[in-house]
This record gives C-alpha cells, structure tokens and sequence, in this order.
C-alpha cells in the first residue's frame, strides 16, 4: 500500500492507493487562501503542514486499525507558491506567496532585460508566476526573510519542500526536478540550479534545497509524527503528477488538467525546444545518477483563473456555494447569447503573458441574465485552454490529434463537449478524480521496485469516456473569432492603440 499525499491550493488530500491502483481510503481537509484588498494571495504554511499531517494521520490510523502496512509515502503539490522559513527552528518566516499572486510583477519589471537570459536558461517565460519572483520579493519586503537571510538561517521552498522538511523534522532541504523546473532559476540542460539567475534575482544558493529526480528516496518520516517511519520515495508537482496519470507516454501526448487555474502539458522529445509563448518544462525524473539523462520534457501552458472564473462569476453573483451554483446556473441556458468573459482579473497566462490584462465582459443587451454571465465562464475556460492548445500545435510541430482531461472541472459534460467542439478533437475524460495522486504513486511504485518502468505499471490501465466534436467547422470558426475579439480588448496594449 501506497500512501499519496496531494497538497492542493483549496485542500489537501491523503489517499491509501492499493497494488492495482486503488484507492481504498481517503482523507480531506479545506485550504485557506488569504485575498487581500490589493490582490495579494497567501497561504498561512503552519495551516498547510497541519492539514497535511492531520490527513496523513487519518490514513495511517485507517491502516493500523485494518493491519495494512505502508510501504512508502508520495508527495504531489500545488506548484510556484513561494514558501521561507527558519531552517533551525523549522518555523515559517512569513506567510507563502500563492502561485496566483502577482505582487511580485515589482521583481518582472526589475529584471526584465533578462527576460531572454531566463526563458533560455529555464524555459519559462518571465512572469509573477516564477518562484523565484517571489523569493526575490520577500527578500525585499519581509523583514523576517531578511534577517533570516542575514543570520544565516533562511530556508527557501515550494510547497513540497516545506512538507519534506517538516516530515522529516529538519532533517531534509530538498525538492525534485518538477516543482525546481517551475521556479525560474534551473538550468534545464544542466539540472542544477544556475548562478547567473541566483545572482539576478539576489538568491544564495544555500537557501534552495536539494534538486532530486521525481522517483526518488528522499527519507524518512520522524516517527515522533505518529504516522511510521514511512521512507518519502516519490515527489512530483501536481500538473506533472496528473500527465503520470494518464498513462500516456507517448511523444505528443497531450492533458489540461482543469482546476483553479488550468495546466496543459504536452510531452516533447528529449531535446528541449525552443519555444516564445510556451515553456518548456520537466514531465518527470526517473532514478539515476546524471538527472538530465533520465529527463522527460515537456511544453507547458499555464492558465490563471478557469475553474477559479465559474468561482468569480458565483462570488460576484452573491452565490452561496459560488462554484457549483454557478455551474448550475450556467446549465440553464443553451449558450452565453452572445455574452464573452474574459477572466483577466488577475493578468492572463499563456499563450498572451500579460500581467496588465484585466477582465472584461461583452456582448451584454437588457435580455441577458445571470445564466447567461455563468455560461460565459464556463466557455471561458474552454477557451483559454484551445488557445494554448493551438500554440502547442505551432510550436511543437507536433498533431495533437486528442486531448486528455482532468481535474474537478471536467465532471462538467458540457464543458468537456464544449471543450472537443472548440478544439476539433476527441477530448478523452479520466473517470479517475484523483489522477495526481495516483501519478506520483506510480512514480514511488517505481522506487519501490513493484515495475520496471512507468509503461509496465499495471495500474496505468485508462478508464476515459470520450467527447466527440459536433460543431462545424464555420461555427467553430465563428465561435473562436468572437473569442479572440473579446481577448484583444482585454489586453490593454492593444486597447490603447
């Protein structure tokens, strides 16, 4: 038995995941975010290891009382947020800056005549998403970070790092490739951290943890935790975690996974690519001794505000339950009538980068009603996602010919129908709801010799229910032009033209 831990932006979730993949016990607990006046978003990191522990020791309980043993345990997490704490009294320094936040676009605007040097060194483009953004704002705003720094005592971290430290009590400062891929400041050729952007962004590369393949033995759990002393075998970014779980391993695979914001990933040869409006971006790590040989690569295209738009709409609205009113009101109408929303509140992500994009709703005349406003959220995620997926065809030179789905989003049916007829393609839905957790205990299940490669898991079996486009291609035509006419009136370099 595996025990999968998905660290998330809204909750956190530990699932018991059996030899045939699984899941035979789970337990959940919410995540706070924190949405200040200005915008900044942040996550309080003692309430994260708190839900995290206490999830952990539901499941292990679980398994104590039903005399299953644990073999290991298998991270996956939310990716970009920013955390710092003490390293010697494992106390958090200041709250995590959330992977939605965009106070660091202070740090973009410092840096930006690097902006080639970092998407070449990394590839990714320069954005407030970037960790390292992040890290650099701290250092220049919080004076506890700063001290910390001062004093020789500053620990920084993703979300997974922040876990394994507290897991094994201190005794280990590391991440993998995946989540480190996401910061900004690794060398996709090289899988180590790079100096030249430590240097830009005024980072020691002291304060990072340790860059580690996926597929890992990372340590153990400190058994004063009441959860066994279970060794940490695999770690994996949540997007990267969900393309594990798939089972699609193929050059030109391609999944969204739908949740408060979207990821779409596609998997590249093992030559990166040069790309400008994507990034390029590690799958996953496998075991060996020289991480840039045992690489899987990717594009990626990371949206904002989708399943987090529906979540406006509601708020805006007055809803009660914001998200699943919102879809129930979207589904009263047969379309938006005309009505486009473009959920720029927080910039747009790929393909556009534009973090001085703001939202915008068109198309209105006296007859439209809320349903309506809804059901243009809904179209709006759709959307967002064929916007990246048509640059993944442009830049990857590759066809594409389906879509892979998954997230909280897609038990939506006439989102994933909208969702085939924008793009043209069979949209293939994951009837499994936890496809991250199940992804990076693939990955542990590796380590812990059950299969000889990814491809030979038995658990990797699909089990998808297909959605076949239906629009033609005029009005598939029709529908994307008013898309893109809306977008361009988002995006206040063109408006001011």
């Amino acid at each position: 038995m595996l025990l999968a831990v998905d660290q998330g932006t809204t909750n956190t979730k530990a699932l018991l995941i059996d030899r045939n993949g699984a899941t035979v016990h789970h337990a959940t607990v919410p995540t706070s975010l924190h949405i200040a006046a200005n915008g900044d978003i942040s996550q309080d990191l003692d309430s994260i290891w708190h839900g995290t522990h206490e999830v952990l020791r539901l499941c292990a309980a679980w398994a104590g009382e039903n005399q299953i043993p644990i073999e290991g345990l298998c991270l996956t997490n939310q990716r970009e947020t920013a955390a710092a704490w003490d390293r010697e009294s494992g106390k958090p320094l200041t709250h995590a800056i959330s992977w939605q936040c965009r106070r660091s676009s202070v740090i973009c605007d410092r840096v930006v005549d690097a902006a080639a040097k970092i998407q070449q060194t990394t590839g990714l483009p320069l954005d407030p998403l970037l960790s390292a953004t992040k890290w650099a704002w701290m250092l220049s705003h919080e004076e506890r970070v700063q001290q910390a720094a001062q004093a020789g005592k500053l620990a920084l971290g993703t979300i997974d790092s922040w876990l394994l430290f507290r897991l094994t009590e201190g005794k280990v400062h590391a991440t993998d490739t995946t989540n480190a891929s996401r910061t900004g400041l690794l060398d996709l050729d090289r899988m180590q951290w790079d100096d030249s952007l430590l240097s830009l962004f005024g980072i020691k590369a002291a304060w990072l943890p340790k860059v580690m393949a996926s597929a890992a033995r990372f340590g153990v759990c400190d058994e004063g935790l009441g959860i066994g002393t279970l060794p940490i075998v695999a770690i994996a970014g949540d997007s990267h975690a969900a393309l594990i779980g798939h089972g699609d391993f193929a050059v030109g695979a391609i999944k969204a996974t739908y949740g408060t914001g979207s990821s779409l990933m596609a998997l590249v040869s093992s030559s990166p690519l040069q790309t400008s409006k994507l990034a390029r971006t590690v799958a996953w790590t496998l075991p060996g001794d020289d991480l840039s040989s045992t690489t899987q690569y990717a594009l990626e295209g990371n949206i904002t505000m989708s399943g987090a738009a529906l979540q406006w709409v509601g708020q805006f609205l007055g809803l009660a339950d914001p998200a699943a009113q919102s879809a129930k009101l979207a589904a009263q109408v047969p379309d938006a009538d005309g009505v486009t929303f473009i959920p720029a509140m927080a910039g747009l992500g790929a393909p556009h980068w534009s973090s001085s994009a703001k939202g915008l709703v068109c198309g209105l005349s006296p007859h439209h009603r809320a349903e309506h406003l809804a059901r243009a959220a809904l179209d709006a995620i759709a959307m967002q996602v064929a916007d990246v997926f048509e640059q993944m065809r442009v830049e990857s030179s590759l066809d594409l010919p389906s879509l892979r789905a998954d997230g909280g989003a897609t038990r939506n049916s006439a989102l994933m129908q909208l969702q085939a007829d924008v793009l043209g393609v069979p949209v293939y839905r994951s009837f499994q709801e936890e496809l991250s957790a199940l992804g990076v205990a693939r990955l542990g299940g590796l380590v812990l010799g059950r299969w000889k490669d990814l491809s030979s898991a038995e658990v990797l079996q699909r089990s998808t229910e297909t959605f076949t486009p239906l629009l033609s291609s005029a009005d598939r035509q029709r529908l994307r032009d008013a898309w893109r006419l809306a977008l361009d009136r988002a995006l206040l370099d063109k408006v001011s033209q």
